[in-house]
């Protein structure tokens, strides 16, 4: 399997791929604070709303673009995790650029409700929305069963590292996982979770990271 980026990218659906970033905005309580876009594929354009939930942070269209650029824009046949989902903008960015099956998993009940909204409005089949814990979901799927995982946890929890171990058991050698994180994770802390960072980039106060599984 290569493991270079660029190979992947050139060589389409049958390759593995991820990264991104998001921010918070405050509006009255329960009522939609913005509105965000997906930007590419199918549902191009399309408007989702966002409900002011502290600590919710819906990547931005530059971040997202940029990701999906690494990626090579077109997911087909791919199998992806949206774990941490919150608004579920990156699985259904992926679902949008031909991803045969997107999990996204969400613990909040209200966003759990309208991500399941979005799914039948955008008539998203390939789209399983999950309410429950990120890290037991993705510890729960098949050894090697997804080519993608994105990881956005709350940035004042414990998650960070068990949701990277739990996603490396899920991707195969040359998978591909997207972290956002506050900080930028070294070399020698991925490497001893046999992942590496082929992509970085930094906006504003969150680092986008690429990880591909190495070992």
């Amino acid at each position: 399997m290569p493991s270079s980026l660029s190979s992947r990218a050139s060589s389409g659906s049958a390759q593995r791929h991820a990264a991104a970033n998001k921010t918070h905005h405050t509006a009255p309580k329960g009522q939609p604070s913005h509105e965000i876009r997906i930007i590419g594929g199918q549902w191009r354009r399309t408007r989702l709303k966002v409900l002011d939930k502290t600590g919710l942070r819906p990547t931005p269209d530059r971040v997202r673009e940029t990701l999906f650029n690494w990626l090579g824009q077109d997911l087909t046949g791919w199998c992806c995790v949206d774990a941490f989902a919150g608004t579920g903008v990156l699985g259904l960015e992926a679902a949008s650029r031909g991803a045969a099956h997107v999990l996204v998993v969400e613990q909040d009940a209200v966003l759990v409700r309208d991500l399941q909204d979005n799914v039948t409005r955008l008539k998203a089949d390939m789209v399983s929305v999950q309410r429950g814990d990120a890290v037991t979901s993705l510890a729960r799927l098949p050894a090697g069963s997804v080519d993608l995982v994105f990881i956005d946890p709350p940035f004042d929890g414990p998650w960070f590292e068990p949701a990277l171990k739990a996603a490396v058991r899920a991707v195969p050698v040359g998978g591909w996982i997207y972290l956002e994180a506050p900080v930028a994770w070294t070399a020698e802390a991925l490497g001893a979770l046999g992942l590496q960072c082929e992509r970085h980039l930094k906006a504003g106060a969150v680092h986008a990271h690429l990880l591909q599984r190495t070992a």
